[in-house]
């Protein structure tokens, strides 16, 4: 049986290796190597990305675009985890569970935009409330993430592997508030959302792991929608998903006495959706492995559904 040739542009990167590790152990691929001193050679890896059935795109906004350009064979599939195509044109938006239809989409796409982090979580909270009608489009949305600081790549993992002793590394760092993060675009165009969340990223001490919450005032809802109401939206909407998980109403696990675990998705490719809730207000919580379906995780997902394999192979 012919193998399906991978080619990962970016391969030193954080999620570029990710994808590497996922894809090594596969007897189905065969994955397509640039020698390190050709890493830059434009023609080299033209020659690779058009080699390949399915290109990584594990680089830099500028550079990606650049990568995108140099591929003229209508049969790769390239798959860009930068933010450079995440609202463009021509490319689809790679999640599946987004909405009816999106797999069939990510089936026959040649363009995939592989989503954020912070986005993938936010997403999953907003689009099944948006599509049931329980949050108006045009509703003022809020959002905290709170994240490990290997979302910010090599140079941030380098900072607080050397700087474990800097206090001002010990504490949660808020970041992004010039409110222009660039995750918001694609939060909006695919939540359904038309006005601008208002979104505050946290960086914390701790190597992975995410988790987005999404405050909502009950009483700006339809009326009669409870905690119990959101839950079963979310049910409905991701009926028989096997990589995201909706808990229990106020789940019990992680209230108080307890402290919620950012960390309890990782090394997984799953999304867990909380609802917790009193008769007034509601937080909603999805949790991630920023490393895996917020990122490198969810980009194989999506390879996995183009090349016809089982989608959680190699998952």
């Amino acid at each position: 049986m012919r193998k399906h040739t991978v080619f990962v542009d970016g391969l030193e990167g954080t999620t570029g290796l990710r994808i590497n590790e996922y894809l090594a152990a596969r007897s189905d691929i065969e994955l397509l190597k640039i020698d390190a001193d050709r890493r830059k050679d434009a023609a080299e890896r033209a020659r690779l990305l058009n080699a390949a059935d399915v290109a990584f795109l594990c680089l830099p906004d500028a550079a990606a675009r650049e990568a995108v350009a140099l591929v003229t064979n209508p049969r790769t599939c390239v798959i860009d985890a930068s933010t450079a195509h995440r609202v463009a044109p021509g490319w689809t938006f790679g999640i599946p569970e987004l909405a009816p239809g999106q797999r069939d989409a990510l089936r026959v796409a040649k363009r995939i935009a592989n989503p954020g982090c912070h986005a993938t979580a936010f997403i999953a909270l907003l689009r099944p409330l948006v599509d049931a009608g329980l949050v108006a489009r045009d509703a003022t949305i809020s959002a905290t993430s709170i994240t490990g600081y290997s979302g910010g790549g090599r140079k941030m993992i380098e900072q607080y592997q050397a700087g474990r002793d800097d206090p001002a590394l010990a504490a949660p760092r808020p970041y992004g508030l010039k409110l222009s993060h660039k995750h918001v675009p694609e939060m909006m165009a695919y939540s359904g959302l038309t006005v601008k969340p208002v979104f505050m990223p946290i960086v914390g001490n701790f190597y992975k792991g995410l988790a987005v919450s999404v405050p909502l005032h009950l009483s700006q809802l339809p009326h009669g929608t409870d905690g119990a109401s959101l839950v079963r939206a979310f049910e409905r909407h991701y009926e028989g998903e096997r990589f995201i998980r909706v808990m229990p109403l106020s789940d019990s696990a992680v209230v108080e006495p307890q402290f919620f675990d950012v960390q309890g998705a990782n090394d997984t490719n799953r999304i867990d959706i909380f609802v917790f809730a009193d008769d007034r207000q509601a937080i909603l919580i999805a949790r991630e492995d920023n490393l895996g379906k917020g990122a490198s995780g969810a980009a194989v997902q999506c390879m996995n559904l183009h090349l016809g394999c089982d989608e959680a192979l190699g998952l």
